[in-house]
């Protein structure tokens, strides 16, 4: 059975209260576009989760509430206190232990790219799969279970991409 991984880093958040905890940081204007913009995306391509694993972060869960909306798809959406800047091996960790065919992953920089270069046999030939800036999605397809430097890459797509 092949399994897909969507990997998303948040859309873009602000830092208008520079003594802010980060981890209640909200969305942009930029980052609110960004997140439906992607969700469009992910639909028009059929690129539909069956579950969401969201870091539990305001921004996170924002970019997701707007991007599900923009899916319009049945995903189980299951927010996770341990994605919030989490490892690659952590982040990995979490998506083992799903059995659903089609998981979306929305999480933080490192991690989240981090995890995207590990997982793909060939990067894409985007400049900015590199940095993965906010809102960058990696699609990826495992034909024998998820592993480390196995994963085909579907697609890499960043908001400007997209007009």
């Amino acid at each position: 059975m092949t399994k897909r991984l969507i990997l998303i880093r948040h859309a873009k958040s602000g830092w208008d209260d520079p003594f802010a905890d980060d981890h209640q940081r909200v969305l942009t204007e930029r980052g609110r576009k960004a997140s439906a913009t992607i969700g469009n995306w992910l639909r028009r391509m059929d690129y539909l989760p069956d579950r969401m694993l969201v870091s539990d972060a305001a921004r996170t869960k924002e970019t997701a509430e707007l991007l599900f909306g923009a899916l319009g798809c049945n995903a189980s959406v299951v927010f996770k206190p341990m994605l919030y800047h989490a490892s690659p091996d952590t982040i990995l960790d979490l998506i083992l232990r799903e059995t659903d065919e089609t998981i979306a992953v929305i999480g933080h920089n490192p991690g989240i790219a981090m995890l995207a270069h590990g997982l793909v046999k060939d990067r894409p030939k985007h400049d900015r799969f590199s940095d993965y800036p906010t809102c960058a999605t990696t699609v990826i397809d495992f034909e024998a279970g998820v592993r480390i430097g196995q994963g085909r890459c579907l697609d890499f797509i960043v908001p400007r991409d997209l007009g």
